[in-house]
């Protein structure tokens, strides 16, 4: 298995040569400026008792305070949110927002948790974090944590300070001062990205083919933008497995049915299709939109579609990067692609400061302005730089920003 951070790393450096960045600004990002490793102890409703592994990773502060994303998994590991919190570093250059990338988690399986549980949880993760605050770390959610769980650590720190601070912690409810358009901004932005990169390669979406790999928030909200657009999507899959007709999947009637046994599988006029097969089925465009490094060495020439659009984060690895490359596959890359939902997390935190609320149509233009920004940003960045992608193409806008930032700061 890749080491996700590795994989990280090998694209910074791989960015930092090609644009020529400043060697002690690399040296700097070579590994995060922070990082929080606790334990946090619980007497849990069953009666047992357990301890949980919890980090918080502070990659990078040049462009302002760090943000976002706070991972609940059993398997979650420090490389794992290390390489996150690099990705939002760069996520945030790409989208303009003027703050540094931050990522946390808690080593825990979310179904084995009461309510309570979750709740006490998460309450003690907040309390562990320092420093913390709207001018220092804004955490957010991630995979197994959601708007419950922000208001949770919202009320935790509030108790904590005495004051009432709607900025403090994003992918709230919007009745405790989130935004809306929250909950699709992540797939919204992917679906954005698409439409473009198909676009500039001369496909049409509304005549196209898709495969969803991940039907969790992202990967459920882009494949149903995708579905109304007239997009063909002919495989779905999530952890439990996937589904397949070439005649297309009706994504409304998936959600339903999905909402009412929690997977995809056996979804009525579909046959089985594995997760290890999924990127071999014949289509246009791949959305892979679960975790990282499911697109690998080992898979990656079986791959069928001209375009890859990364909903989640890392999801192709760097020898797969080359593989596609060499087979003329075009990648969106995660930091452009998947930004929707630190972008709007971004309006939370302004909206929150200054007590201005904005409704979905403002929210969804101003989202879309910023990504159609970003995703062009990288492809003139990338024709400027020979042989470089668009993954490269971002990775190394986001670095010259940073580069900038830290010559001013006097840091190198």
């Amino acid at each position: 298995m890749n080491n996700v951070f590795q994989v990280a790393i090998n694209t910074l450096n791989q960015a930092g040569t090609i644009g020529g960045i400043n060697a002690r600004v690399m040296e700097i990002l070579q590994a995060p400026k922070r990082i929080q490793q606790f334990r946090i102890p619980l007497k849990l409703d069953s009666g047992a008792f357990k301890v949980f592994p919890a980090y918080r990773v502070h990659y990078c502060d040049a462009l302002g305070p760090c943000r976002n994303g706070t991972r609940i998994r059993p398997n979650l590991t420090l490389d794992e949110i290390k390489a996150l919190g690099l990705f939002m570093t760069i996520k945030h250059c790409a989208a303009a927002i003027p703050a540094g990338g931050a990522k946390g988690g808690i080593q825990a399986d979310p179904a084995e948790l009461t309510e309570n549980d979750m709740e006490r949880l998460v309450r003690a993760f907040v309390r562990s974090l320092s420093p913390k605050g709207p001018w220092a770390d804004v955490p957010g959610a991630d995979i197994g944590t959601g708007e419950q769980a922000m208001a949770w650590m919202l009320d935790e720190y509030e108790q904590i300070t005495g004051n009432h601070c709607p900025a403090a912690i994003n992918d709230k409810p919007a009745i405790l001062g989130g935004s809306v358009g929250g909950e699709e901004a992540t797939g919204r932005g992917v679906f954005i990205t698409l439409k473009a990169a198909a676009e500039d390669l001369g496909m049409v979406v509304s005549r196209s083919s898709a495969v969803v790999q991940g039907f969790g928030q992202v990967g459920s909200a882009l494949a149903g933008l995708l579905n109304k657009e007239g997009a063909r999507i002919v495989a779905v899959s999530d952890v439990f497995g996937g589904i397949y007709n070439t005649e297309g999947i009706d994504i409304a009637s998936l959600t339903a049915y999905v909402a009412e046994t929690g997977k995809v599988v056996d979804f009525p006029g579909t046959r089985p299709v594995s997760n290890a097969e999924i990127f071999g089925v014949d289509c246009d465009i791949i959305v892979p939109a679960a975790v990282q490094s499911v697109i690998h060495k080992d898979n990656a020439a079986h791959v069928k579609a001209k375009l890859i659009v990364e909903g989640a984060n890392g999801p192709v690895t760097t020898e797969a990067d080359e593989i596609l490359a060499g087979k003329g596959v075009t990648i969106v890359p995660d930091v452009v692609a998947n930004s929707g939902g630190a972008t709007v997390c971004h309006f939370e935190r302004t909206q929150g400061l200054s007590d201005q609320y904005w409704d979905l149509k403002t929210v969804n233009a101003m989202l879309e302005k910023r990504i159609l920004a970003a995703y062009r940003d990288a492809a003139e960045t990338a024709r400027a730089h020979e042989g470089a992608t668009l993954r490269i193409g971002t990775w190394i806008s986001a670095l010259k920003k940073i580069e900038k930032a830290m010559k001013l700061r006097g840091w190198v």
